[in-house]
């Protein structure tokens, strides 16, 4: 074999090998990596500001409420936006002592009245676990309370709910008859202007009650009507008569020991505290009108109760 022969066959064989190589190399480089799907970003969830008085409604007791009725109460998220305007600049009750929603000087009485018990007790708040606290609005929650200087006062009841099933039934009635108490020496209150009584008469089988109005409803003919409609026994006529007197006689006791001590009052009071008594004020809010709430534009009315009588304003 020729010299050239054999180095045309190496050559060969060489680039066999580097193209062997090569392929090899080529097959051993390893996968290229998988890309990772980019996760879309979640939208950022925004919630409304809290506004600075928006749960003070919740945080009132709803005195006078049956203890059963009171779920109904608060599963709406009812608005009473208009009242935290009144306290905003250029609002009614701005820089103003309020007590929710009674105006400064509250009473730490609470009247229970009945028809059951045809009569009136007025006891101390603490008897019934209520009283007046300080209501906190929300941008100040986080100071220390011992410094604030309050201006806003909520009724507040301890008693606990869980707890009713321990007290006696009379007892968790009056918490339905509580009324917030206030008296102002110059006025006649609705008792001094009445001239009606509530009767309660221990009757069988069955007991009667009725109003009766010493001015205007003449005795024997008020008992006889009330025998006529199958009301009252007429072997009870004369009891019945007896404890009508009875009733009369007392209330009409009560109105004179009333007045007399609202005179005595008036000449004991300083010119000042008369003053401030002539200058309280009371404004019943109701709720705004929301779509998620309902409509108690038809039952607004400025009566609160009979020791305060009728509001000044409506709003």
């Amino acid at each position: 074999m020729r010299k050239g022969t054999k180095r045309k066959a190496a050559s060969s064989k060489q680039e066999e090998k580097e193209e062997e190589s090569k392929v090899s190399s080529s097959n051993n480089k390893p996968a290229p990596k998988a890309k990772r799907a980019k996760t879309p970003k979640p939208e950022p969830e925004y919630f409304k500001d809290k506004r600075n008085l928006e749960d003070l409604w919740e945080a009132a007791f709803l005195v006078g409420t049956e203890w059963d009725q009171l779920d109904s109460v608060y599963q709406y998220n009812w608005n009473f936006s208009n009242l935290e305007d009144a306290f905003k600049q250029g609002g009614k009750l701005h820089g103003k002592k309020v007590h929710w929603t009674y105006i400064k000087p509250p009473s730490r009485k609470i009247g229970i009245t009945s028809v059951q018990s045809a009569a009136e007790v007025v006891v101390p708040m603490k008897e019934m676990k209520m009283d007046w606290v300080p209501y906190i609005p929300l941008e100040n929650r986080d100071s220390q309370v011992g410094r604030l200087k309050s201006q806003m006062y909520i009724l507040h009841c301890t008693q606990r709910r869980a707890a009713l099933k321990h007290l006696e039934e009379d007892h968790i009635k009056k918490y339905t008859y509580c009324l917030p108490y206030f008296k102002n020496p110059l006025k006649e209150d609705e008792l001094e202007q009445s001239n009606e009584v509530i009767i309660n008469f221990p009757a069988e089988p069955r007991p009667v009650i009725c109003e009766f109005d010493w001015e205007l409803d003449e005795l024997d003919e008020f008992t006889n009507k009330l025998i006529e409609a199958d009301e009252l026994d007429n072997d009870q006529k004369d009891a019945f008569k007896e404890f009508v007197k009875d009733i009369v006689r007392k209330a009409k006791k009560n109105i004179r020991e009333k007045r007399e001590e609202r005179e005595e009052k008036l000449e004991k009071m300083r010119e000042e505290k008369e003053q401030a008594y002539q200058n309280v004020r009371f404004y019943k809010f109701y709720p705004v009108q929301t779509p998620d709430t309902p409509d108690v534009s038809n039952v607004k009315a400025s009566f609160i109760n009979r020791y305060y009588g009728k509001a000044h304003e409506v709003l």
